[in-house]
């Protein structure tokens, strides 16, 4: 049996099952964009792009649309232009209710109803239609929202195996629940009336005039966390975001993805990170041996540049500190740098009482009795170093990330740069070789500057073109590199301030090593910031003190 596939809250999915269809949300995320590339315009967001590669794939060959906004008519237009659909709709509905909406809807209802019996070959069948409606299903007890705009099926399976709590989907699409109609009416035409009206009158999505009534959906007093997601270059839900951030009274997380499967490795530390957030006290559950004897504890930190370990004893001193190149592999090299720091603490493998994984790669390495994201364990890790501390910048070899942490050391709030590689350890490690510099070299370099350069771009490959550039003018390496470090420090510390950063600071990961872009940070905070000898060794540290709970 053929699917009809849909897209909207809107559509009118018990006319369509009344008809003989069978309706399936269209939320599939796909690997690319390699077909509707060829077809579509460059500015079309993600989730149209995914609605032309499941049709354009053949995946999808029945399809009811509603004018939501100018991306979906432009979806509507090219699939229709090429006429290879088997059934292909567009409902143009107006974005607010009342009478003359409702009498518009029931003109476009009709429109559909008559286009689709003629396509199944079917009548209208009023016990079905009154069948195809479902009770609105909600989670008994505490629950997690997921609010915005539409979120794809695989990032939404991510979010429920990250939570502790059950996750409730109350984006545009999935949020749908249409009451039937009362009485016995079985005309067609007469049962459309209070139809149109029903479907309008649901918990509005943000492309209706009137929003107001969203805010039943953070009523509820089951409600423990949102998480608000975002289509990138979608505007509509990042209205609601902004105000919602302003007077919220649950965690509130912020993801925003371009509806593929590509920055899926990064959402999901977002997403276990907000999770460990919500109870502390989850990550000390064990997964290993049970209750052990007191020992030695073992951090380690797969990061994308470096591998680092930190050994502690049972009083907490560190005996080991081993940072290595992770190399192709994150499992491979947390065993060398796990051998090396055995090595240099003169211990054995059953001197370890527990260990525990971070970082990216800390879901490929088997050595370790729990894994913890880099977000807590870099707050466990810069709370230990100094209790004073509020805000944690970390900026690693492929990302950003800025910590809020209270008086406890628990995370209240974080923020991470999005996928590109702007304003990270890579992006300083090619200018370094552009420039032939050594890393150790970078990091002075532009502390004698004389003019002041402007970088004016952030993309790693067009800030090369610029370095280039500026060399072929002859301009001075230090004045140069002086504009690398204000480029990042201007990067860094808008995420800062996004996040609401308050003394005291302190900088984690590789980067603080350099002291023209630590210096360059702390111009722009106003602030002291303070750097640890171990600050390249924060995250090991804090899995380190995670695994001491452990025991």
């Amino acid at each position: 049996m053929s699917t009809t596939y849909y897209i909207c809250k809107y559509t009118p999915v018990e006319l369509l099952e009344a008809l003989g269809g069978t309706c399936q949300v269209l939320d599939e995320m796909p690997d690319n964009f390699s077909l509707s590339d060829q077809m579509g315009h460059p500015n079309l967001c993600g989730f149209g792009k995914s609605v032309l590669e499941a049709c354009l794939s053949g995946q999808v060959k029945e399809l009811v649309l509603v004018n939501c906004c100018d991306t979906i008519r432009s979806v509507y237009d090219i699939l229709a232009a090429r006429g290879e659909m088997d059934f292909l709709f567009l409902l143009d509905m107006l974005h607010t209710s009342g009478p003359r909406a409702a009498a518009r809807t029931k003109a476009e209802l009709l429109r559909l109803a008559e286009a689709y019996a003629a396509y199944k070959g079917t009548t209208f069948d009023p016990n079905r239609f009154r069948s195809a409606f479902r009770p609105s299903e909600r989670p008994e007890g505490p629950y997690l929202s997921v609010m915005g705009g539409r979120v794809g099926d695989k990032l939404f399976q991510t979010m429920t195996e990250s939570m502790p709590l059950p996750v409730c989907n109350d984006t545009c699409v999935h949020d749908r629940f249409v009451p039937p109609p009362e009485g016995d009416e079985t005309d067609l035409e007469a049962l459309m009336e209070p139809y149109a009206q029903a479907l309008l009158e649901q918990v509005p999505c943000m492309r209706m005039t009137d929003v107001t009534g969203r805010e039943s959906l953070r009523r509820s007093s089951d409600l423990r966390g949102i998480i608000y997601h975002t289509v990138k270059f979608c505007d509509y839900y990042g209205f609601e975001y902004s105000k919602l951030r302003k007077d919220c009274s649950v965690p509130l997380l912020k993801l925003e993805s371009d509806y593929t499967v590509q920055s899926s490795g990064q959402l999901r530390t977002r997403l276990e990170a907000f999770a460990e957030s919500l109870s502390p006290e989850t990550t000390l559950i064990r997964k290993g041996r049970g209750q052990m004897e007191k020992g030695c504890f073992v951090g380690i930190d797969s990061g994308s540049t470096s591998t680092d370990v930190a050994i502690l004893d049972q009083d907490r001193h560190l005996v080991a500190q081993v940072i290595l190149p992770t190399g192709a592999g994150a499992a491979a090299g947390a065993e060398r740098a796990m051998e090396a720091a055995l090595t240099q603490a003169g211990l054995k493998p059953e001197d370890i009482t527990a260990t525990v994984t971070t970082g990216y790669g800390r879901s490929a390495i088997q050595l370790g009795d729990k894994s913890i994201t880099e977000i807590t364990c870099h707050a466990k890790g810069a709370f230990f170093l100094d209790p004073t501390v509020r805000t944690i910048i970390d900026i690693g070899g492929q990302d950003s990330k800025v910590i809020r942490v209270d008086e406890t050391g628990n995370v209240v709030n974080f923020i991470m740069n999005d996928k590109c590689a702007a304003g990270t350890g890579r992006f300083l490690e090619l200018m370094a070789r552009t420039l032939e510099l050594s890393l150790d070299e970078m990091s002075t370099a532009g502390l004698s500057w004389k003019e002041d350069i402007t970088i004016s771009s952030m993309c790693t490959v067009f800030a090369e073109s610029e370095v280039v550039s500026l060399i072929a003018q002859n301009k001075r390496t230090a004045d140069i590199v002086h504009g690398l470090n204000e480029a990042v420090a201007a990067k860094t510390c808008a995420l800062c301030k996004r996040l609401g950063g308050e003394p005291s600071y302190m900088m984690t990961g590789g980067v603080s090593k350099n002291r023209g872009v630590a210096e360059a940070i702390q111009r722009r905070l106003g602030a002291p910031l303070h750097i640890s000898d171990a600050a390249q060794l924060n995250g090991a540290l804090g899995a380190a003190l995670f695994a001491m709970e452990l025991a």
